[in-house]
């Protein structure tokens, strides 16, 4: 990361993610469900918060009832993070039943051009209203072929439909085809590896309540901040951090590192140097620009995640309602 103040004070205040308690993490974490084919999405968001005994949790990104695989589920406050999910990348295994015989070569020749742009119309029975719909595959390959069954992987924006997909490259060899099975095998930076099944939670969050052992729910119930891993990230120094909190944008002066090369109306995550999510933010100027001057404001804040007085009070208001950072001796003492 570029360093925008190497004298930044030292970061003694907050908490590592990794070091959160379980009933925090609970209060704001992330857990990648692995759905299972035949119950809805919501269905399966109800029976976790049964098992957990929560009052909010919200999933990202609805599959279908047949459909199986990764699931995000938010719980507590990440639910305001679930735009996030919602909009990241996905992977899918699909199983395609092709309506008539065609010839393996012209097969792997049609489909490879459907990467890239395509035009899709959503399907008849979907939520959302029927225009025509631009959408990115970033990589489509075929694992293997037999006989009318062809089984592939996809790499897609968010919103891209399968099974028009499908319905699309039967026409394209002019023999038809449908979607047998869909697995959603990755959500963002969330895949099926490291997904649990609704046993595991069931299980995980026994032990842990009646046994007292937490590493199983440990590793199943992730910290918010995986939410934001594809994101540019802006380190906000200590002293500026409830500043932020309170809804203040962040000025150039509260800057201790940032990524390289983020761009102007970026979407940009601002972080403790413990790494912990204070908030979000649209980015106001270029990181080049930021590193050549010392005045102006960086980020306009537009989502605050982190509750004010996490991190002591160190900055003032000035006539102007700016807010500016107090003198060192101010911020000295009231950090003691």
């Amino acid at each position: 990361m570029l360093v925008k103040d190497e004298n930044a004070m030292s970061d003694r205040w907050g908490k590592r993610p990794s070091d959160r308690s379980i009933g925090e993490l609970l209060e704001a974490g992330v857990i990648a469900l692995d759905k299972p084919a035949g119950p809805t999405s919501h269905q399966v968001t109800a029976w976790a918060k049964d098992i957990f005994g929560m009052k909010k949790m919200g999933h990202g990104g609805t599959l279908d009832p047949n459909v199986s695989g990764v699931l995000p589920l938010c719980l507590g406050k990440a639910m305001r993070l679930t735009d996030l999910v919602l909009s990241s990348d996905k992977e899918y295994i699909c199983l395609m039943r092709l309506h008539r015989d065609r010839d393996e070569k012209r097969i792997r020749k049609v489909m490879s051009e459907f990467t890239g742009k395509i035009y899709q119309f959503p399907p008849v029975r979907s939520a959302v209203k029927r225009q025509l719909r631009i959408r990115t595959i970033s990589a489509l390959d075929i694992i293997e072929i037999s006989g009318r069954d062809v089984l592939f992987k996809v790499l897609c924006d968010a919103g891209t439909y399968i099974r028009t997909l499908c319905t699309d490259i039967g026409e394209a060899l002019g023999c038809g085809a449908s979607m047998s099975e869909l697995r959603r095998s990755r959500s963002g930076s969330m895949n099926e590896n490291e997904s649990a099944t609704m046993f595991d939670l069931k299980d995980s969050y026994v032990f842990w309540q009646q046994h007292g052992r937490e590493e199983w729910i440990r590793s199943i119930v992730m910290p918010m901040e995986v939410l934001v891993e594809p994101l540019p990230k802006i380190i906000v120094k200590a002293s500026a951090v409830d500043a932020v909190c309170h809804g203040a944008d962040l000025n150039i002066r509260g800057i201790h590192m940032l990524d390289e090369d983020i761009r102007k109306n970026a979407l940009v995550a601002l972080m403790t140097a413990r790494g912990e999510l204070i908030a979000l933010g649209t980015m106001m100027m270029s990181s080049p620009k930021i590193m050549a001057t010392f005045q102006g404001k960086a980020v306009k804040v537009t989502r605050v995640m982190m509750s004010a007085g996490t991190y002591p009070r160190m900055w003032k208001f000035s006539t102007d309602l700016e807010v500016t950072l107090s003198n060192s001796v101010d911020i000295l003492s009231m950090g003691k």
